[in-house]
């Protein structure tokens, strides 16, 4: 079983490990006396539109596995707070006020809604951490080592940035949200990996992710640091990596230095394919997607050994401790690798990633 602690004060995930097994396994799926039937209701909470994942993987795949684990009885409430910390917040609450069996809870602000984890936990309402360990008495967390994806983030750019290295090479910061736990972890990895290569000249935590505000974040970088004079760009997400790519191009520069990104969105993948971006990463969306609603449905069903056996992991929250878990491996993609990832997975078929303006890239990359 391995355990990671997670601190808000430090930023920093430490690992040990200790003997693997099923933890606290009561019976079989078998013998196991479910407290619900098929007959279920499960809240699904997304934290933003900027990511385009939400809407277009994460939340349909748990709809589709849930429907899958009910014989098609059960239902999905489903809200997405579009950033907003209150937002969800209410739609939390009315969650709880509605009754509803469980909840999927990606948090916008992982402090902010410990509070209403407290009313749901009341309740009797069990709630799923999903991709961000929100704060208060979570059931189980599902989500990605997010340490090694900032440091796959940063041994990809400093690949990226060739043979000719040299620790004088300056790099500009765009960090994510200061309200989401996972971007202080994807920092964290990433400066692990930087420190003593290169140059950290700048750096910047991007409220809500916003991309117009990494565009105006990299744009104060080019004023004070010199357009020519940035070797490369570290950004959390590929939603930050377009605006990085704005600010730049609104600078005069032609021939972009490595930018890396996260979540492997199709235009991410684009920008891949033109030179726009050097690389982003994989997270297999289907994999946590479907533990998350396997963990839900399990739950309120009262089938242990199913759902123990899918958080053999173990995390610590600034509030509680021993917080059942899972996490999924992540994959760096650059342009030659690309087919072996997102194609290879379907998660986007080649006909969605070579429209007209990418063809010629698409034939010169081996995607036909």
């Amino acid at each position: 079983m391995r355990r990671i602690a997670m601190s808000v004060a430090a930023s920093t995930m430490t690992l040990s490990l200790a003997g693997c097994g099923v933890l606290n396994a009561t019976g079989s799926s078998t013998t196991a006396t479910p407290t619900k039937g098929n007959d279920i209701t499960v809240g699904v909470l997304m934290p933003d539109k900027i990511n385009t994942r939400y809407t277009n993987f994460d939340y349909p795949i748990m709809k589709s596995k849930i429907a899958e684990l009910t014989n098609n009885q059960g239902r999905v409430d489903y809200e997405n707070a579009a950033s907003s910390a209150p937002a969800q917040k209410k739609q939390m609450q009315k969650m709880i006020d509605d009754k509803v069996d469980v909840i999927i809870l990606d948090a916008v602000d992982a402090h902010a809604i410990a509070s209403t984890v407290k009313k749901a936990k009341e309740a009797g309402i069990p709630v799923i951490a999903y991709d961000r360990l929100a704060e208060g008495p979570i059931d189980s967390y599902v989500s990605f080592d997010n340490e090694l994806v900032g440091e796959v983030q940063a041994r990809t750019l400093l690949e990226g940035l060739g043979s000719n290295i040299d620790s004088s090479d300056k790099v500009v910061m765009v960090n994510g949200s200061p309200t989401d736990p996972n971007a202080k972890q994807f920092r964290t990895g990433a400066v692990s990996e930087l420190t003593g290569k290169v140059t950290i000249a700048a750096s910047y935590d991007t409220k809500d992710w916003d991309p117009v505000v990494a565009q105006k974040e990299v744009t104060k970088a080019i004023d004070s640091i010199g357009k020519d004079n940035i070797a490369a760009v570290y950004s959390a997400n590929d939603a930050m990596a377009g605006g990085v790519v704005k600010a730049l191009k609104a600078a005069g520069v032609t021939n972009m230095p490595p930018i890396t990104g996260q979540d492997a969105d199709l235009d991410a993948i684009q920008r891949i394919l033109i030179g726009e971006q050097y690389m982003t990463v994989y997270k297999p969306y289907p994999d946590e997607a479907e533990a998350a609603a396997e963990m839900a449905v399990y739950r309120v069903q009262g089938k242990d050994i199913q759902f123990d056996a899918l958080t053999q992991d173990t995390v610590d929250s600034p509030t509680n401790k021993d917080i059942p878990s899972q996490l999924v491996q992540v994959n760096a993609v650059t342009k030659s690798k690309i087919k072996d990832t997102v194609v290879a997975d379907g998660i986007y078929k080649i006909s969605q990633i070579c429209t007209a303006a990418y063809k010629t890239a698409c034939a010169q990359a081996g995607l036909k």
